[in-house]
């Protein structure tokens, strides 16, 4: 650890009694390992594809003005995730950063609902990533074969390729977002080139959002969520270089280069719909609707920018979110055996298999609940990517938020010398309250089904999270000692 980290941090914790914890590979990523890993993870090509018809529906016309209001409001969120990262980088990231600022049941809280929350959102990833690869084959082959199946299948793939190695992975990670950036730009440059006679500033102006400042809120909670993923890198500070500088860089360069990307493919299917929110919004996939009237024929290469982007989620964000529960294992917040790391490979074997497996688990719940007639015909993975996603992102937002709440705090207490008004005041305090306005219409009343239940789900969560977290600790005085023990760069 460095010099300035071991003298400005707190005092360094007693490890585990059963023994020093087991470490993953150190250094062995740079920045822009991390960086390609984390935009991999937010997936610009699956989280377009299938969320964008429904916020521009909700926003209206100017839904690029809303992703710009949500790019504000995630790289608020990263100034949080940087500065806790600069002072103390962790594989555990939130769970850390909460738990080192208000002590060990806020610890196992964050543990469980983050857990709970990433194994959610990731399932809606893994089922549409199979439903992805049918709707692609059925459209130039016609076999249609059952969405499942390719979802086994793609998952099976992407763990095997995670145990192999943080590096291999990371970088076929890094390779696949590459493929769907590329299809993106220039599907979007195509389409604006092809309707430039009918460019207009109008997606950029207030007073075509849907009912106003009101649209703008109830589309916001919908564009942060193609963020989500944008914190990938602080799991992976373990193994990163210089973790202290890059992390935070990492998550910068990822939220800025988001942004943009975001507000380009968002401007160009706007516009190659003619401003006509209603026809975007009845559109299966209206990015691929663009591709096919502006490339024709060469309009699979949308096809392969969404395949490529649903295995690059799938490996980076399993490869991250497990790495938060491999941390809480290793320290004792969550079952030990989530702490393992295989002895020459240095990864997670467990924390990896157990995050991908529960995931499967649910979406097999899901289904289950459709066979039995719980739920309106059979379950189909697009409409359950939103399901998911959003039951999903109520939790992880939660964490988010406490996140926020904990920086001045953690400053105050560890490292005053340090403390800077705006950056550990003012900007959190702005990016809690920018959390509250997606939390308010994630569980607002009155929802149609299942939307509805997802508030008691969380609330319920959240409940058993702190009971369970009260319990455990009372059983284990030690675990406030080894809360954040192992950082990032500690040898």
């Amino acid at each position: 650890m460095s010099d300035h980290g071991a003298a400005a941090g707190p005092p360094p914790a007693a490890g585990p009694p059963r023994g020093a914890p087991q470490r993953l590979r150190g250094g062995v990523l740079g920045m822009a390992d991390i960086a390609a890993a984390t935009m991999a993870n937010v997936g610009p090509a699956m989280s377009f594809f299938f969320g964008f018809a429904f916020l521009a529906t909700t926003a209206g016309v100017a839904s690029p003005l809303t992703i710009a209001a949500a790019g504000v409001a995630v790289a608020l969120l990263g100034n949080t995730l940087a500065q806790f990262s600069r002072a103390h980088p962790s594989a555990g990231s939130f769970i850390t950063f909460v738990g080192k600022t208000f002590g060990p049941v806020s610890a196992v809280t964050t543990a469980l609902l983050a857990g709970l929350g990433y194994i959610i959102g990731m399932a809606a990833v893994i089922a549409v990533s199979g439903g992805f690869v049918q709707i692609t084959l059925h459209h130039y082959t016609g076999v249609d074969l059952p969405w499942i199946v390719w979802t086994l299948l793609l998952t099976g793939g992407a763990v095997l390729l995670m145990v192999r190695g943080v590096v291999v992975s990371t970088k076929w990670a890094g390779y696949f977002f590459g493929v769907e950036m590329l299809v993106l730009v220039a599907v979007s440059v195509a389409a604006l080139a092809e309707h430039g006679g009918r460019l207009s500033a109008a997606p950029f102006l207030p007073t075509h959002l849907t009912h106003g400042v009101t649209g703008l809120a109830a589309g916001f909670p919908l564009a942060v969520y193609l963020f989500i993923g944008w914190e990938n890198s602080a799991a992976l500070a373990e193994e990163t270089e210089n973790p202290r500088r890059n992390v935070g860089r990492a998550v910068f360069f990822s939220v800025a280069i988001m942004t943009v990307s975001y507000i380009l493919f968002a401007y160009a299917t706007v516009t190659a719909f003619d401003y006509d929110v209603e026809r975007l919004g009845a559109a299966r996939i209206p990015f691929v609707d663009v591709a096919h009237g502006t490339l024709g024929a060469l309009a699979f290469l949308a096809y392969l920018g969404g395949l490529t982007s649903t295995l690059g989620v799938l490996i980076a964000g399993i490869n991250s979110q497990a790495r938060l529960m491999f941390n809480a294992g290793r320290e004792g917040l969550l079952p030990a055996f989530l702490g393992y790391v295989h002895p020459t490979r240095r990864t997670p074997d467990n924390a990896i298999v157990t995050f991908a497996g529960t995931s499967l688990l649910i979406i097999g719940v899901w289904g289950l609940g459709h066979l039995v007639g719980a739920a309106d015909g059979p379950m189909n993975p697009v409409v359950f990517f939103t399901e998911s996603s959003s039951l999903g992102s109520l939790l992880i937002l939660l964490v988010y938020l406490a996140s926020n709440i904990a920086l001045p705090l953690y400053y105050r207490r560890y490292r005053p010398q340090e403390f800077r008004t705006v950056r550990h005041l003012v900007l959190p305090a702005i990016g809690a309250l920018a959390i509250l306005v997606p939390l308010y219409y994630l569980a607002k009343p009155g929802q149609p089904a299942p939307y509805n239940w997802f508030p008691v789900v969380a609330l319920a969560a959240l409940l058993g999270s702190v009971a369970y977290a009260a319990l455990l600790v009372r059983r284990d005085p030690g675990l406030a000692e080894r809360v954040g023990s192992v950082v990032a760069d500690m040898e």
